[in-house]
């Protein structure tokens, strides 16, 4: 699904126009511009200490930018206060309030509001059926599981109406299968109510899942926005590329150019690569992205790196089993390890063992070009 396009008057559309946000000396957030569609659900992705949180409070209202504005559908929200915003924030820890049953922790921002009890009373059941958890109104939070838990700290923030709903870090506290169910319980929600979520994660296929759109961050700077789909096939730089997984990454230096193709240095071997339509120069910062799930593996050792178009040899470092495919990695590939990910069924019909020298290849086409300057940073 393309950002946004739950529907043509979704609310909730952000905007961050040249916002730096400072901690004495230290800039956690660096100039940064940004344009979250109404109604996308928007995962920021990275690694702690990299910002991604810190752009979550000044939205919501908690910190002020040091420079710039934060717009809220057009609305400049700076300076006005969390509940002025049409924001609602649910935390990583839920906040619940462990003496209050769950339709009152649900109806509390209502009665806060000063809505009338049996109006808060009404709305909160209301609520806790579109979570569907109307069933445990009566019960104290001690009672419920953690999914169960999320669930009314989900609806408490929803029903207010919000324009924008923050989540920081939800699914962090949950095990596994939980962590799967609440994906999805998270995505029908936002699909259901038409507003745009704003997801903080550190975990790469959560935000996949999720996201309508990605935006992944490091040191306080936006590395790439863009689509989940477009984020995993074809990222920007190699910083992206090897933080969301699944791409083998190999940069280096232009030795050679030949037709259709480059030889390059990365820093100990080199290797011959499909080229982009425009040669880059001799000496010039090359790098270049190719899937794991896309590499094709040979069971004896090919022919010297460097000298085959698209292909790399290695000795077999590590075998990771994965359930439907393996994890096969291939020591010192072009400058760094090499990862091919095989069907299971491929693998155990002629496998490998730690130690066999292998080579591995992949077609022109799955070559994707990284940002020359990027690679050169």
């Amino acid at each position: 699904m393309e950002p946004g396009k739950n529907s043509a008057s979704a609310r909730g559309a952000i905007e961050l126009v040249s916002v730096t946000k400072r901690f004495g000396d230290t800039v956690a957030v660096r100039n940064i511009d940004l344009k979250i569609p109404g109604g996308a659900y928007c995962c920021l992705l990275g690694p702690s200490g990299c910002g991604k949180t810190t752009i979550l409070r000044m939205i919501a209202g908690h910190e002020d930018p040091t420079d710039g504005d934060v717009l809220i559908d057009n609305e400049n929200v700076v300076g006005k206060a969390p509940v002025e915003r049409g924001t609602a924030m649910m935390f990583q820890s839920y906040a619940l309030f462990p003496h209050l049953t769950c339709r009152d922790n649900v109806a509390f921002n209502l009665k806060v509001r000063g809505v009338a009890k049996a109006e808060r009373q009404e709305r909160a059941l209301e609520m806790l059926a579109r979570v569907r958890m109307r069933e445990f109104a009566d019960r104290l939070p001690a009672q419920l599981s953690g999914g169960q838990q999320q669930r009314i700290a989900l609806a408490r923030s929803l029903i207010t109406n919000p324009r924008v709903l923050l989540l920081d870090e939800p699914l962090s506290a949950l095990d596994e299968f939980l962590r799967l169910q609440m994906r999805g319980e998270l995505k029908r929600i936002q699909t259901e109510f038409g507003i745009s979520f704003i997801h903080v994660t550190h975990t790469q296929m959560e935000a996949i899942a999720l996201a309508d759109m990605v935006v992944v961050m490091d040191q306080g700077r936006i590395e790439q926005a863009d689509s989940a789909r477009h984020v995993f096939e074809r990222p920007r730089t190699p910083y992206v590329a090897r933080f969301i997984g699944g791409q083998n990454v190999m940069t280096g230096k232009v030795l050679e150019r030949r037709s259709g193709a480059v030889l390059i240095d990365t820093g100990g071997k080199q290797l011959l690569v499909s080229a982009p339509e425009t040669l880059p120069e001799i000496g010039a910062s090359f790098g270049i992205a190719v899937r794991r799930d896309r590499v094709r593996l040979q069971r004896s050792e090919g022919a010297p790196a460097g000298s085959t178009l698209n292909s790399i040899g290695g000795r077999v470092s590590a075998l990771e089993y994965q359930g439907s495919w393996l994890k096969i990695t291939i020591e010192d590939a072009g400058g760094e390890d090499f990862v091919v990910n095989e069907a299971d069924s491929t693998f155990f019909a002629t496998p490998v063992e730690v130690g066999d020298i292998v080579s591995a290849s992949w077609a022109p086409e799955e070559v994707h070009y990284l940002s020359a300057a990027s690679v050169s940073r």
